[in-house]
Formats: C-alpha cells, sequence, structure tokens
C-alpha cells in the first residue's frame, strides 16, 4: 500500500516588527497628512499644522509620532528657530 506523507506543522515563525516608516517625505504634497497626524492632538492644531508644513518643505521630512523624535529629521529640522529663538518645528 502506498502511504501519503503526513503533513508536519512547521513551528511558528517569530514575526517581525516593521520598522518604523522613514520621516522622509518624496514630495511637499506627502507633508499634509503627515503633519495632520502630527498636530492631531496639539493644543493649537492649526498653527501646529502651518508650522509643520513649512518646517517639512525645508527639510522634506516629519518627524513620527505626535511629539518628540524631531532627531530623528537631522540638523534642519532642529535648527529651524522663530524669530524668538525658540524651535519652530513641532
Amino acid at each position: 500500500p502506498i502511504h501519503s506523507p503526513i503533513p508536519v506543522p512547521k513551528p511558528p515563525t517569530a514575526a517581525t516588527p516593521s520598522p518604523s516608516p522613514s520621516p522622509f517625505v518624496k514630495s511637499i504634497k506627502d507633508c499634509a497628512p503627515l503633519c495632520t497626524g502630527r498636530c492631531k492632538l496639539h493644543s493649537r492644531p492649526n498653527r501646529c499644522n502651518r508650522a509643520c508644513v513649512s518646517c517639512c518643505s525645508k527639510c522634506k521630512c516629519v518627524p513620527p509620532g505626535t511629539y518628540g523624535n524631531r532627531e530623528q529629521c537631522g540638523t534642519c529640522y532642529t535648527g529651524l528657530t522663530t524669530k524668538f529663538n525658540q524651535p519652530k518645528c513641532p
């Protein structure tokens, strides 16, 4: 008699976490939706959005998350300041 092979279950493989998306944008059109997400929890989302889009268009980058992580966009993003010498980019 012919025996069919018994399927052997494969051990579960550990899912590798997907790398966080790059904060760098390919075109300025990508800035608006990323900045909307970045500024959604801000106390003044319109002001945040305006500054974010300005910074994104200059530096081609929006940091991940709603707060912090500015260093991931490099010195262009962290170095921009307002006329009062405060950090410009959210």
